[in-house]
């Protein structure tokens, strides 16, 4: 089945697309609306800005990929091409391997397409302790049937892949909760390589959905645009002056863009939007900008059956348990499981030399199950900052104190608990010093016994939140509750850095729901100026 490629057809019929590495010389372009970055945030507000009839120019410092681009479903083109640093972006120490996109379309390029609204109880907090208004389930509730009819999200409709399905059978068996995962997806083919690029188009991403809409409506998009620094003059942005990369989208060609606009939303999620604001020398009396920058930290454990799993086929995520999600004391986490192919999974497995090949000789047997802890929410677990270097690049510091390791600790056991349930002959936990253990018994002991320390517990993270928190007080808030910079009346965040805390569950529709609110909102404050 032939798959059309939406941007040859539109650049074709008139789309207004162009690619910052062929420039030859400087512009300066204007535009009411300039929007920094393509994703989940970015890509939502574009078409509702678009709609209300403003002239919107979206930049994006990736590359225009589609799916003819991904028609390969190679694994090393994937990770290499449309994620942060090539897949190697980390936090400062090298702990938590951090999995962000880069490209238009954003991290909703490479998802997994798990798609879960923000609980009630996250939003509750985020009232009483942030002062975030106009936020009760009831007054987000349209805005998340919006983003979902929008963009195809309800309840996976055909069976779990045995991956998937593991984990809900482990859970039965010990009566624990699970339930079935929303997807983004419409004429989904059930591939499983959603996170190296969709090539058939049945993810709903932004690259497929509000961008060509907004392209369509007049929306100009730029890409290989680096946004490098906004120039502030007294309480207003007058310009954002953004650097020209080459083809392989990594160092500035030497041509520089002035970009002045009525106003300057940014996108770029929760860690290059902190960083932009922070090269800007945006005015930050308080100091709030990069704090408070929360992850989901994510552990798991790998088992092995006797029939086969074959984890790389099939929907990514379609079973997911929020059993130890609200605990009553310590903190909560999140259990569902990851895709495995084998660039992944040989990370995952955490052995090297002759014992990776061992496992990778396996890894049709293999099963995985993840943990997500939901930091931000104790005193004990106040999030990372986003700090820049001396050539103006993002770093995130991360620590983890003994509230987290705890957590972490008591996911591994929850984890080895369902996949032995589950029938696993064995499981081991993502750790330096883990092994292969035979038994429950075993495991148990083992993984209380386990050094809970920085760069020996394998950890990963795909979902960045915070570092620019929205609320009403200005001594603790970055952006007002509608996402507008407190300190500039022509600046908005549209994107995750604007969460107080983590989420919770995958922020994906939350950053959907949110950024259609607050966009919304702009729309009509510009359309009334």
């Amino acid at each position: 089945m032939a798959i059309n490629d939406l941007y040859t057809d539109g650049i074709g019929g008139g789309w207004n697309v162009r690619d910052a590495s062929t420039l030859t010389q400087d512009e300066v372009l204007e535009a009411d609306v300039v929007i920094v970055g393509s994703g989940a945030g970015g890509g939502t507000a574009a078409e509702i800005l678009t709609a209300a009839g403003l002239d919107v120019l979206m930049l994006e410092e990736g590359a225009l990929y589609t799916s003819a681009d991904f028609k390969d479903m190679d694994e090393f083109r994937g990770y290499t091409t449309l994620y942060q640093e090539a897949s190697a972006r980390t936090t400062s120490d090298g702990a938590v391997s951090i999995f962000q996109g880069r490209a238009v379309g954003g991290t909703t390029v490479v998802n997994w397409t798990t798609s879960l609204r923000t609980p009630d109880n996250t939003l509750a907090h985020w009232r009483e302790v942030y002062g975030v208004r106009d936020i009760e389930s009831e007054q987000m509730a349209p805005w998340f049937e919006r983003m979902e009819q929008r963009l195809g999200i309800e309840p996976w409709a055909m069976a779990p892949n045995r991956n998937n399905d593991l984990l809900r059978a482990g859970c039965e068996k010990l009566g624990v909760h699970w339930k079935v995962i929303p997807r983004n997806v419409r004429g989904c083919w059930n591939l499983g390589y959603c996170g190296l690029g969709c090539p058939v188009n049945a993810k709903q991403s932004m690259l497929v959905t509000t961008i060509p809409s907004a392209l369509g409506q007049g929306m100009r998009l730029l890409h290989h645009a680096r946004a490098q620094r906004l120039q502030f003059k007294g309480d207003q942005v007058s310009e954002l002056t953004v650097q020209a990369l080459d083809a392989q989208a990594l160092r500035p060609t030497g041509v520089t863009l002035r970009v002045r606009a009525r106003h300057f939303v940014l996108a770029g999620g929760a860690i290059n939007t902190p960083a932009l604001l922070l090269r800007s020398n945006a005015p930050d009396p308080r100091q709030r900008i990069g704090q408070r920058t929360c992850i989901h930290p994510v552990n798991g454990t790998v088992a092995r059956f006797d029939d086969a799993v074959n984890g790389f086929h099939g929907a990514p995520q379609s079973i997911y348990s929020d059993e130890f999600l609200w605990p009553d004391s310590g903190v909560g986490y999140k259990l569902e499981v990851p895709p495995l192919q084998p660039m992944l999974s040989s990370g995952l497995f955490g052995s090297f030399g002759d014992a990776l090949s061992r496992d990778m000789a396996t890894l049709d047997h293999a099963q995985v199950n993840i943990a997500l802890m939901r930091d931000g929410f104790h005193a004990d677990s106040s999030g990372g900052q986003v700090r820049i270097d001396d050539n103006g690049a993002p770093v995130l510091d991360y620590d983890f104190s003994d509230y987290l390791w705890d957590g972490l600790r008591r996911a591994y056991l929850s984890m080895a608990e369902i996949q032995f349930a589950a029938g696993a002959r064995m499981v081991r936990p993502a750790h330096l010093d883990g092994r292969d253990y035979s038994s429950w018994k075993e495991a148990r002991e083992a993984i209380a016994a386990l050094p809970m320390q920085k760069q020996r517990a394998s950890l990963y993270s795909a979902h960045l939140m915070g570092g620019c928190l929205m609320g009403e007080d200005r001594q603790t808030a970055v952006v007002d509750s509608y996402g507008r910079f407190h300190e500039a009346g022509n600046l908005s965040v549209i994107d995750g850095s604007v969460f107080p805390t983590s989420i919770g569950a995958n922020p994906q529709l939350s950053i959907y729901a949110f950024s259609a609110r607050n966009a919304s909102k702009l729309a009509e404050s510009l359309r009334t100026a």
